[in-house]
């Protein structure tokens, strides 16, 4: 018994350590100098600097690749969860022609690659003046993360009985007193999941949001591509800014672990 607790143990902390050895890596090489990096191998900074950091933190381009890709991602996350709820409570509480039909559109939208929808997006919001704006991303992004956050909360709805509907009914509720009041603190885990979602899959993509910006709203992923240049790539600055990238996912799955540990055990994900 002992021998399979040590067995288990040393299984544990082998895949741990194998799954945070990149990001260690990453964070050792952020405060390298790219000449340190590029010399030799080394588990620790031999010359330790803030200098890659103080780099980007100084750099108004830097700094508002991060609030262009927050700014985008928080529209779409509120945009996603507030088509998504009705849509999702519509499709689990009423049976309408081509309603099955329908819910397997939406998801299959989700199935459909980024650069499929990157010539309709860039034509459309060129000719609307929607072009390099926080507002095209978030939109642009709705269109695989709505069907997501649909088929997800759809689970969670029906999951819950439609005899408190009918109560608050009978109790005088209105629906929209009903929804955000009774209904909404219902199924939170389930929003929660669908939360974490929409964050994640817009935080990470790139193709749309490169293609539908140039300067005001260009996100961080696309100008760490600037460290590429004749002189070869600042492996430095590009590690810090890496390191900076993954603290907004850090933040958010900080403050829904609750949500998303329920609906992982209750939901559909």
């Amino acid at each position: 018994m002992k021998q399979n607790t040590k067995g288990k143990a040393f299984g544990i902390t082998a895949y741990i350590v194998i799954l945070m050895l990149p990001i260690y890596w990453l964070l050792n090489m952020s405060f390298k100098t790219t000449e340190e990096t590029l010399g030799k191998m080394t588990f620790f900074p031999e010359n330790f600097t803030f200098a890659n950091y103080a780099t980007i933190f100084s750099d108004p381009s830097w700094f508002m690749g991060y609030i262009n890709s927050m700014t985008y991602v928080g529209m779409n996350m509120v945009i996603t969860l507030v088509v998504a709820l009705p849509a999702a409570y519509a499709f689990s509480r009423y049976k309408f022609v081509g309603d099955k039909h329908l819910f397997f559109w939406l998801l299959s939208n989700r199935m459909a690659p980024p650069a499929v929808f990157l010539l309709p997006f860039f034509q459309l919001y060129s000719s609307i003046g929607l072009f390099d704006t926080h507002v095209a991303v978030a939109l642009a992004h709705c269109l695989f993360n709505v069907p997501l956050a649909v088929w997800i909360l759809e689970g969670f709805i029906s999951g819950v009985p439609k005899e408190y509907d009918e109560m608050a009914y009978i109790d005088g509720y209105s629906f929209p007193k009903f929804f955000l009041k009774i209904f909404i603190p219902m199924i939170r885990s389930g929003i929660g999941v669908a939360a974490f979602f929409a964050f994640m899959f817009s935080w990470v993509e790139l193709l749309l949001a490169r293609t539908l910006t140039s300067v005001d709203a260009q996100p961080i992923g696309a100008i760490m591509t600037r460290t590429v240049s004749a002189s070869g790539i600042d492996w430095g600055v590009l590690a810090a800014a890496g390191c900076l990238t993954i603290l907004p996912g850090v933040l958010v799955v900080w403050f829904v672990r609750n949500h998303v540990a329920t609906g992982f055990a209750l939901g559909r994900v």
